[in-house]
């Protein structure tokens, strides 16, 4: 049995309207939950996962943000409680940006190959 969290991921309205907008462009049936994951880490902080998902695994973290339903995998939870997922447009490019107090600080140090 799934339960709602109470340490929900946050989607900003703006953010909210770019999922409902690809997930009717890519004809998702309203009945897939958005599915939110961590990859990677490291000194170069996270990567992160977005995907439609029909699947609700029975150890995920299921919660809702803006009418929209939100999957995490217990793995990923941990390092995702408190994010807020932001859809940003301007001048170098459009996308969404996660806002999270658990991201590892970058090492700027360039040894780890993927670092700006």
């Amino acid at each position: 049995m799934n339960k709602k969290d109470t340490q929900d991921i946050v989607i900003t309205p703006e953010a909210a309207e770019q999922i409902r907008i690809i997930r009717r462009d890519n004809q998702v049936p309203e009945t897939h939950g958005l599915r939110i994951g961590i990859q990677g880490g490291g000194c170069c902080g996270y990567s992160y996962l977005l995907a439609f998902d029909d699947k609700v695994e029975s150890t995920d973290k299921v919660m809702e943000s803006e009418g929209i339903s939100i999957y995490v995998d217990e793995r990923s939870f941990e390092g995702l409680i408190g994010t807020t997922i932001e859809y940003l447009e301007g001048p170098q490019g459009k996308g969404f940006r996660f806002n999270n107090p658990n991201q590892p600080q970058s090492c700027s140090s360039g040894k780890c190959g993927s670092c700006g």
